[in-house]
């Protein structure tokens, strides 16, 4: 079974203080990095008066943190860390410190971090994304009926287009590859054909 994936649909704040320093979380949907770059932008412009805006981002292969000025792996690495640990793609947080005047120490600082993305993730919205693959398979008339069950069994309604013979697309869930393929395989005794796609999330 593949891992849960979770894509950030849209964005949650928090607010965290300690010792009179606060933090302010805020997530925010991203499709690329250069769409995060804006709106880390955008988030300094607005605080520009605060010590740090500090970040951590992830898309589908690629992430990115930075600790703003804060001593090295106390800000950007933990509220990475909250981005992997819920299993969350397509998401950015920037939590932005406005200094209260003592020293909260690297404990101290990673906690506060870790709690103010924490908080902010958990009050925006998400939805599961799981790793899938577009599967086509080229059928004689024949075998329509039986194939067209066996997809409509695993919850699935391809596109069909029929030609001399017909041929099947659906966007198959990872882990239910190797059934239906198996199932259509028996089902056709063999006379399927059968593409199976890269996979991806979406």
């Amino acid at each position: 079974m593949a891992e849960k994936v979770f894509k950030l649909i849209e964005g949650g704040t928090s607010e965290v203080i300690v010792k009179k320093s606060r933090f302010l979380g805020i997530t925010f949907p991203i499709e690329t990095a250069e769409e995060a770059a804006e709106r880390i932008a955008g988030i300094r412009k607005k605080y520009y008066d605060a010590r740090h805006n500090c970040y951590a981002w992830r898309l589908v292969g690629a992430e990115k943190f930075s600790d703003d000025g804060e001593p090295s792996q106390t800000a950007g690495k933990p509220m990475l860390d909250v981005l992997t640990g819920e299993g969350l793609t397509g998401a950015l947080v920037v939590v932005t410190r406005y200094f209260g005047g003592t020293l909260l120490g690297t404990g101290g600082l990673v906690r506060a971090y870790t709690e103010a993305a924490k908080e902010a993730v958990k009050n925006s919205k998400v939805t599961e994304i799981r790793p899938r693959r577009t599967v086509t398979c080229t059928v004689q008339y024949t075998d329509l009926g039986r194939v067209q069950y066996l997809f409509r069994e695993a919850g699935l309604e391809p596109a069909t287009d029929y030609q001399e013979q017909i041929i099947l697309t659906a966007e198959v869930p990872e882990e239910q590859v190797a059934k239906l393929t198996k199932d259509i395989t028996e089902a056709t005794a063999g006379k399927a054909d059968l593409q199976i796609g890269d996979m991806y999330i979406g």
